[in-house]
C-alpha cells in the first residue's frame, strides 16, 4: 500500500471492511461468471463476464444522474464500467465521453450505448483516469472503487483502488476538466474510507452536498451509500 495513504478508520473497522470485501469479491465473481442482462431505470444493460455488474444500490447514483443532467450538457462518465451511467446521461446530454481502464468494460459500454439507441451521443475510450480525456465538461459522473486494497485482477479493480491512487488522481485533475459552472456527481459508501474521500474533495477545493443516501446490512456490516453533488468552491 502506498506510504501516503493512512486509513481514517479505526483498525477494527478496517478489518471488518477487509472481511466484507473478500466475501463481496467472491460473490461478485460467481454472479458475474456468465453474461447478465439488467432492466435498469428504463434501459437494458448487458454485462459480460469480467465487468462489474449492476448492484442493488446502483440506483442511488443512477437516479441522481437522471435528475442532474441537463439538456445540452457535455458529460464525462469516469470509470464507466458497463456504460450504464453514460447511457442514462445521454437521455439529455448533447455529448457523453465514457472512459474506463478496462478493455472489457470499454467494449461493454460501447455495446450498451448502441443497444439503448444513444451511440451517436456516447463516445467510449480506454483511459487511466484523465489520460485519454480532452476538453471540459458541464457534468462529471464518478463511481469510484470504494476500497483501498491491492486488486488481484482487472475485475477486482472496479471495487478496490490500491491506496486510493485513482481517486487521488481524479480529484487532483477534476477542477481543470470542468466548465465554469461545472459540477460532479460522486458515489461512495461506508464500505470504503469515506473520511479520506471527504479529505481529497476538500483539499481539491470542492464543496459537497448529499443528494441521495441508502443503507443495507450485509455480512453483518451496515453500509451507507451516498451520492454527492460536488462543486468548486
Amino acid at each position: 500500500m502506498p506510504d501516503d495513504y493512512v486509513p481514517t478508520l479505526p483498525p477494527e473497522r478496517v478489518e471488518q471492511i477487509r472481511r466484507w470485501h473478500e466475501n463481496a469479491y467472491r460473490a461478485a465473481r460467481e454472479e458475474g461468471a456468465e453474461e447478465q442482462t439488467f432492466a435498469y431505470l428504463g434501459r437494458t444493460i448487458v454485462v459480460p463476464p469480467g465487468v462489474q455488474p449492476i448492484a442493488g444500490m446502483s440506483h442511488v447514483l443512477g437516479e441522481a444522474v437522471l435528475a442532474e443532467v441537463a439538456e445540452g450538457d457535455r458529460v464525462l462518465d469516469m470509470g464507466t464500467g458497463s456504460g450504464v451511467n453514460a447511457v442514462l446521461a445521454a437521455s439529455k446530454a448533447a455529448e457523453v465521453l465514457a472512459v474506463d481502464v478496462s478493455p472489457a468494460a470499454v467494449e461493454a459500454a460501447r455495446r450498451n450505448a448502441a443497444r439503448n439507441g444513444v451511440a451517436d451521443r456516447v463516445e467510449v475510450r480506454l483511459s487511466d483516469v484523465f489520460s485519454a480525456v480532452d476538453g471540459r465538461f458541464d457534468l462529471i459522473v464518478f463511481d469510484p472503487p470504494f476500497r483501498w486494497f491491492a486488486p488481484r485482477d482487472m475485475f477486482e479493480r472496479a471495487s478496490t483502488d490500491e491506496g486510493y491512487r485513482t481517486m487521488a488522481a481524479f480529484f487532483a485533475g477534476a477542477r481543470d476538466r470542468l466548465t465554469p459552472h461545472g459540477r460532479m456527481l460522486v458515489s461512495f459508501g461506508t464500505s470504503g474510507d469515506l473520511g479520506h474521500l471527504r479529505r481529497l474533495a476538500g483539499e481539491a477545493g470542492f464543496a459537497s452536498e448529499t443528494v441521495a443516501t441508502r443503507s443495507l446490512v450485509r455480512d453483518g456490516l451496515q453500509v451507507d451509500y451516498f451520492t454527492f453533488l460536488m462543486t468548486p468552491k
